[in-house]
């Protein structure tokens, strides 16, 4: 008789955002005359650049020309977008990362969750708490994290890293061991950054330990201030330590079209075995990569006209995060983020739990956000809003909860 994988089971409920999901269509189907306002999940709402259309539609054209077509594309993707990746987001800032050591894909959560697959299940992981739960989630059904202690809402073999207003919200470096470290920057769901002096310290102790950091860097582009790397290749010697993982979905508005790329420099050997091999064959074996027009859209995003179009996409967000932030703080809210990430983290009121407080918003004022205790243990207390809906909607968002 055929076996399931138990590691499966061992999940507490649902994925986060399929729970919110479940729970807002309930509301909805049974308040229809209510108009909500969903600032929870991060998707994006702005139109695809006109630049990134217009070069969906040439790559439509050309398949559909026996002379252009595209079938199945390189394991690695197309060189076009490869070279375009190395030069503006490495070469660019001072970083020399080789065309070879990119591998591009259909989104940075499917790279999260699959990387796990070229590590041994025996390696613990260290992950900031509150974490984005596809790195936990991945990892549990790898069999990786041992049991739940549904109580403590923690798993047995991970390393927790409180990530508190105490410490910015950057984690201290653990005294455990910590074979795989998740580090995200600019951080999901907190809104926190990490400067080059404290993404350095993490480097240094990958190096020393014997780890391996998997940095998400899928919200750079939304970095403002200074001092604050965009790569985790700007730190000394983080090729020999760290896959870094970035995705399209927010600085161009690719949710919907999925794009995203994941970095394993050729200096990452394990016992002399190369990891950018490894992800190679894993990803040959079991992808086959993004669509053709998607990835000649990609390509467009680095255009002049592409990165002016995007940059403009981002400002419009962060315009919306720093409306939400300052007029949450005018209103008495404690709040934290939307100065270099579209994400709002504030404390939740009158000693509510993010549940409770979750509740409260979606009945009282019919607006949707996250409960900070759905990405771990040390967000309770929290609550996470996006910045990525319309200013029309943002600015009623906050007159709402400001009438509460």
């Amino acid at each position: 008789m055929y076996k399931i994988n138990e590691n499966y089971c061992k999940l507490p409920g649902s994925y986060l955002f399929s729970t919110i999901a479940k729970k807002v269509s309930a509301f909805s189907a049974a308040n229809p005359d209510k108009k909500l306002i969903r600032l929870g999940i991060g998707d994006v709402t702005l139109p695809l650049p006109p630049s990134v259309i217009k070069a969906l539609h040439s790559a439509v054209d050309e398949m559909g020309a026996a002379e252009t077509f595209k079938g199945y594309a390189p394991d690695q993707g197309y060189e076009f977008l490869r070279s375009a990746i190395a030069k503006n987001d490495y070469k660019n800032r001072g970083v020399d990362i080789s065309i070879d050591e990119i591998f591009i894909s259909d989104g940075a959560k499917s790279d999260s969750g699959n990387i796990g697959d070229i590590f041994d299940a025996d390696n613990r992981i260290a992950v900031c708490d509150p974490v984005y739960p596809v790195y936990v989630d991945a990892n549990a059904m790898s069999g990786r994290t041992g049991e739940y202690d549904k109580a403590l809402e923690k798993w047995s073999n991970v390393t927790y890293m409180p990530c508190t207003a105490e410490n910015g919200f950057v984690p201290e470096l653990p005294k455990e061991r910590a074979d795989i470290i998740y580090l995200c920057y600019p951080n999901n769901p907190t809104g926190a950054t990490a400067t080059k002096e404290q993404l350095q310290a993490w480097v240094d102790f990958a190096r020393r330990n014997g780890s391996i950091i998997i940095y998400d860097a899928a919200y750079e582009a939304y970095i403002t201030e200074e001092n604050i790397p965009h790569s985790i290749y700007e730190c000394e010697g983080a090729k020999g330590c760290a896959i870094e993982i970035r995705s399209f979905s927010k600085n161009a508005g690719f949710t919907g079209t999925r794009l995203g790329f994941t970095v394993v420099p050729k200096a990452l050997v394990c016992g002399g075995v190369s990891l950018n091999s490894l992800w190679a064959r894993r990803q040959g074996t079991k992808f086959n990569g993004a669509p053709y027009i998607v990835q000649k859209a990609g390509e467009a995003v680095y255009s002049a006209e592409g990165q002016a179009e995007t940059k403009a996409m981002v400002a419009y967000y962060m315009n919306n995060a720093k409306v939400i932030r300052e007029g949450l703080a005018a209103a008495g809210f404690t709040v934290f983020g939307g100065v270099n990430a579209p994400y709002i983290w504030l404390k939740t009121p009158d000693g509510m739990t993010s549940w409770e407080f979750f509740d409260y918003l979606l009945e009282k004022v019919n607006v949707v956000g996250t409960p900070g205790s759905g990405f771990g243990p040390s967000g309770e207390g929290y609550f996470r809003l996006t910045a990525f809906g319309s200013l029309e909607n943002s600015l009623e968002a906050l007159k709402r909860i400001k009438s509460l």
